[in-house]
């Protein structure tokens, strides 16, 4: 059996950030007033088929308010969770989170990670909205070279440069995937800001969706290899929920053949079935996905939360005497650090 450190049959993502500084670095959401070329015009109108962004992100995350505001109130919610945290992550979800000048995103940046309770950011993006300009611009605020001074005390260590990591939305690997949901690139697209932001040394995550329109169980075992191709450290799996007033829900009601909708034990066992197949070096960041109930017109897992779902996951895992990567052939290639 592989051997992770986190203890557990798969490389979590949480797990590392316990080894590197020995506690939680728990993220805040931010919204930063951004928007998103799938909805201004640039590249379409709308938006993808699946998303309203409120859905997915919290009540003290709102543009309306300062940067240093949202941070704070979300350490107060995040300290009524998790008791142990005490450094946070500035996670800028909301939209497309380089859709702006360099200039810009520079001074929001800065902003977030001069609050003192913040030792990194995480960057949530669209493959269309990085450039090497803002690329290299990010790679300098990893490298500690936009904010001369800036340190924070970690578990025992000095960070002299800000956590920094970027995460792609990709969704799918398949084009017409990504063209029926109307998400306005390519693959081609996704794997190329992949390349050019690991070539940087940032840490490069990816996010994608289980259960789009048009694909089946075994499109998406085939698309872990594509996966493994890509120069991630991390990847985020979501299984897709239908959220009220959006195309999809259109779309599911009109067609509902078309979608996987799988059940907990077998979304469950799914999972494990990709995890095989998946480079053992790749963390495990998320496997599901939690929208408030008031936002999708059935809730097919009662209020089933996330960490109880990796209990199961660990359970089910251990029942089955598997790990990831069991099945990954060829040799891994490393995460970036």
């Amino acid at each position: 059996m592989f051997s992770f450190d986190s203890g557990k049959r798969y490389n979590s993502f949480v797990g590392y950030y316990r080894r590197m500084f020995g506690e939680r670095l728990q993220k805040i959401v931010i919204d930063a007033g951004f928007t998103c070329p799938n909805r201004d015009g640039t590249v379409g109108r709308g938006g993808c088929t699946y998303c309203d962004n409120a859905a997915f992100h919290p009540g003290y995350s709102t543009p309306g308010k300062s940067l240093h505001r949202q941070i704070d109130e979300g350490i107060g919610f995040h300290r009524g969770r998790y008791r142990n945290s005490v450094h946070y992550l500035a996670y800028f979800q909301a939209y497309s989170n380089t859709y702006a000048s360099v200039e810009r995103l520079r001074g929001l940046y800065v902003e977030a990670l001069s609050h003192p309770d913040v030792v990194g950011i995480v960057i949530g993006t669209r493959p269309d909205c990085v450039d090497e300009e803002k690329l290299d611009m990010i790679a300098a605020l990893k490298d500690g070279l936009l904010m001369p001074g800036w340190s924070r005390e970690v578990g025992g260590k000095v960070l002299s440069a800000p956590v920094t990591v970027v995460e792609y939305g990709i969704e799918s690997c398949y084009d017409r995937t990504l063209l029926r949901i109307n998400r306005g690139h390519d693959f081609s697209r996704a794997r190329k800001a992949v390349e050019l932001t690991s070539a940087r040394g940032i840490c490069t995550g990816a996010h994608f969706i289980l259960g789009l329109p048009g694909e089946t169980e075994e499109m998406l075992l085939s698309q872990t290899a594509m996966i493994n191709d890509l120069p991630l450290c991390s990847v985020k799996f979501h299984q897709l929920q239908i959220i009220k007033g959006t195309a999809m829900e259109k779309e599911y009601a009109e067609r509902p053949q078309d979608f996987l909708r799988f059940r907990v034990d077998d979304y469950l066992d799914f999972i494990i079935d990709m995890l095989e197949r998946l480079r053992p070096d790749l963390y495990i960041e998320r496997i599901a996905g939690e929208v408030p109930p008031r936002f999708v017109n059935e809730t097919p897992w009662g209020l089933l939360r996330n960490f109880e779902l990796l209990r199961l996951l660990d359970r089910r895992l251990e029942e089955r005497g598997t790990w990831q990567g069991r099945k990954f052939a060829a040799s891994a290639g490393g995460c970036i650090h």
